[in-house]
């Protein structure tokens, strides 16, 4: 029986050479084209179009590897050859991916600087389209004991109230605590709502003995006028 010409191309359907599995077996994941990467999680093409193919249309639509972290389910499923289940497990992977990058090294990270708190949400805010809270729960050395996520809102805003944010300092046993929470736009320049709900934290803060050593506000250093990526409530002298 003769094969069906308009059936989708599989990573099996290519030659020995061209299979991305082959080279992964042979050579490891790291002599793998980003292609190849991405052609090892689609497993099968389009109509006409083979596996390798997608994976480089997917590519160049993206612009990047990195940029499909902050594709959604809609995103995937404009590309021919990639259907409602194939987007939701490629999204899987993608939050997958942002999660091992937010993830610690296992040692309890001291953050007592506002780049240092940056660095540890680079990962994890990379991509997001809404607006989270967060708030660190630290010992006496400034040593993370807990990592809370209090809110997560829609694309332009994210409501935190104080009883929140202390609730779970106490229940740490936290002397300090440090929030921060994301701007989707990437500007962390902060809002009327930023510095109303930063100064309720400051008066909550005394009031239970916890310090707020700093409110801190991610972005992105390209889309932050002074180039940073974070602003920070304590550096601006609002704390």
């Amino acid at each position: 029986m003769s094969e069906d010409p308009a059936a989708p191309l599989r990573l099996k359907d290519l030659a020995v050479q061209d299979r991305p599995q082959e080279r992964l077996a042979r050579l490891g994941a790291a002599a793998l084209s980003d292609t190849e990467l991405l052609a090892m999680l689609l497993r099968s093409g389009s109509r006409g179009q083979n596996v390798l193919a997608l994976a480089q249309h997917l590519l160049a639509t993206a612009g990047s590897l990195g940029a499909l972290i902050r594709w959604t389910p809609a995103d995937f499923r404009r590309l021919r050859g990639i259907g409602p289940v194939k987007a939701l497990q490629l999204v899987a992977v993608m939050e997958t991916a942002r999660r091992v990058l937010a993830a610690d090294g296992g040692t309890a990270p001291v953050l007592d600087r506002p780049e240092l708190v940056w660095r540890h949400f680079a990962g994890l805010t990379a991509g997001l389209a809404v607006e989270k809270f967060w708030v660190l729960c630290l010992n006496r050395r400034n040593r993370l004991l807990r990592q809370v996520e209090i809110t997560s809102g829609t694309a332009t805003s994210s409501l935190v109230h104080p009883r929140e944010v202390f609730r779970e300092a106490i229940r740490e046993g936290a002397t300090a605590i440090l929030c921060a929470h994301n701007h989707p736009s990437g500007d962390p320049a902060p809002s009327a709502a930023d510095v109303q709900v930063t100064r309720q934290l400051r008066e909550a803060g005394r009031a239970v003995d916890i310090d707020l050593l700093d409110h801190l506000i991610l972005g992105l250093p390209a889309l932050d006028p002074k180039g940073l990526g974070w602003y920070s409530f304590r550096q601006a002298g609002l704390l």
